[in-house]
């Protein structure tokens, strides 16, 4: 044993470094998942014996009209998320520049980030206010008539994700923000040399560089945009009438107030597989990018 040790020991090391970290993400994270997957097979309340039903959760699920809505506003909150990264790469490209008083106004753009989404969804739902919110004093300014966002079947999802935008605008400027810190200078000086500058020294120089933050700011908002639900729980409790309910507040309705824990496994498997898809096809396209 020993022996074999002293030939494979550079190979079996860092996997024995690794063998902790496995097992608690194993426990945690695929364990949970595990159960999740399982448990929507189920009619369970969470409390007595769980009763097998196979697929009837799902059935129901594809025939639930809240579903479908929970999953549309999902799409909405997807497409609009999107807005994050390249809004945060170009204030993180104003930023980066050395000029008097940029360190105060890096601060007030990375403030959204540092305070909680509950208090991002408390200034966002007095911002809407249609008696004395900002928004209906800048309104009245011009003359214009209140707007309820928040009581408008049609627009308080977008005005949730107006929301939800402001904070996560902020946490891609701070990744690009570490990526422009980070930029190899030779290759900065050679494309200058080349005759390299403005859109053309972004798009060939400084993007390939910043693929690596690119990546994570897509992945963390995708992530967020699907489970997105402390600011629908703060803003408008999924109404009205559940028009901006999203999947993770509809299972956690269908969990916790309605007792059906089977029903909201069954809301969470699917709102997984859609995340693991999404990512995946991402990464794919990054990956045959990089080799192409």
């Amino acid at each position: 044993m020993s022996q074999y040790w002293r030939k494979n020991q550079v190979k079996i090391a860092p996997w024995l470094f690794l063998a902790p970290a496995f097992f608690v993400f194993a426990l945690y994270v695929l364990n949970p998942i595990a159960q999740s997957v399982w448990i929507s097979f189920h009619e369970w309340d969470g409390l007595g014996e769980k009763t097998f039903i196979g697929l009837a959760n799902y059935e129901e699920l594809f025939d639930d009209d809240q579903f479908w809505i929970s999953l549309t506003n999902n799409v909405y909150w997807l497409v609009l998320y999107m807005l994050a990264p390249p809004i945060g790469l170009g204030i993180a490209l104003f930023l980066n520049q050395n000029v008097p008083g940029i360190r105060l106004v890096k601060s007030l753009f990375f403030f959204p980030f540092v305070i909680s989404q509950v208090v991002v969804g408390l200034i966002f739902a007095w911002f809407y206010d249609p008696h004395n919110g900002l928004m209906t004093v800048i309104l009245g300014s011009f003359g214009m008539d209140p707007i309820a966002v928040l009581s408008d079947e049609d627009l308080v999802t977008y005005g949730i994700i107006a929301a939800g935008l402001w904070p996560q605008i902020a946490y891609c400027m701070i990744l690009y923000l570490t990526g422009l810190n980070s930029l190899s200078p030779d290759q900065i000086e050679a494309a200058r040399l080349d005759g390299a500058k403005g859109l053309r020294m972004l798009w060939h120089v400084v993007l390939p560089q910043l693929m690596p933050a690119t990546f994570i700011a897509i992945v963390v908002t995708v992530i967020g945009a699907l489970r997105s639900f402390d600011l629908v729980a703060i803003m408008t409790d999924g109404g009205p009438y559940g028009s901006s309910s999203v999947l993770a507040y509809f299972m956690y309705e269908q969990s916790m107030f309605n007792y059906r824990m089977g029903y909201g496994a069954a809301i969470a498997t699917v709102l997984f597989l859609i995340m693991d898809i999404y990512i995946a096809f991402f990464l794919w396209r990054m990956i045959r990018a990089e080799r192409g």
